[in-house]
């Protein structure tokens, strides 16, 4: 797994933690941009160290790579601040789009969570129906959920609309308290669940052309599957260049 991120060019490995412990204490000390978490481990889990390391990083982006499919690990993952979701069995060409998108300040899951997500909130409630959600909201309001959704930051967003970042602030809280969501990620689902982001799962299934030839990140020959399950134990800290 190194080897075949540093190939890339665009990132380089700059440590690796044995545990959730020392995945955060390397987060403090070495600062990357983003980090490869599997949520099963000895001691602190995978979930509980990403929670941590987000309390105390913001802005460091984790995407979570595990063999946990079920919605409660999704659902946990997101709600500790997790930025993607990756099943090991996926290609390493969609590892490399899911880092790329985090990078962007987006969100990925796999194809294959994709689906059950957008039907219910991470918290456990009931997604409200999309048309619900789409009376609920003005159009003004579904207009910057859209934008957010999308990764926009409050200022990109104002600047697309002639508004002010406090404006859409105040709109990203007033869409919030109608939808009785807490977060940012809850907010991005039910954009998703809207159909304003329709396009997020053809990207996610769609090979990326300049990538290197398909590796799975968790099969393939035994020489390259053995190295590549002791790095991703390892967690491999991932610092983009430039």
């Amino acid at each position: 797994m190194r080897s075949m991120l540093c190939a890339q060019g665009d990132y380089e490995v700059v440590g690796e933690a044995k545990d959730g412990k020392e995945a955060c204490h390397h987060a403090m000390t070495l600062t990357p941009d983003l980090m490869l978490m599997d949520l099963s481990m000895r001691g602190m889990n995978g979930i509980d160290a990403s929670a941590t390391i987000k309390r105390r990083s913001p802005n460091v982006r984790i995407v979570a790579l595990t063999v946990h499919q079920s919605e409660e690990y999704v659902r946990e993952a997101l709600r500790a601040g997790v930025d993607g979701y990756v099943l090991k069995d996926v290609s390493f060409d969609e590892l490399l789009l899911a880092m790329r998108t985090v990078m962007q300040g987006k969100k990925h899951l796999s194809a294959d969570v994709y689906g059950y997500m957008v039907d219910s909130f991470v918290t456990g409630r009931e997604m409200p129906a999309p048309r619900k959600a789409w009376d609920i909201l003005t159009a003004r309001e579904r207009s910057v959920l859209k934008l957010i959704a999308e990764g926009r930051t409050n200022r990109q967003v104002g600047q697309y609309l002639n508004l002010s970042p406090k404006t859409i602030e105040k709109y990203r809280a007033s869409m919030m308290h109608k939808l009785h969501i807490a977060n940012l990620t809850e907010l991005v689902l039910v954009a998703m669940n809207m159909g304003l982001l329709t396009t997020l799962a053809a990207k996610c299934a769609e090979p990326n052309a300049d990538a290197v030839p398909t590796h799975s990140v968790n099969n393939g020959d035994q020489a390259v599957t053995a190295g590549v399950r002791a790095q991703l134990h390892e967690y491999p800290l991932g610092e983009a260049k430039g």
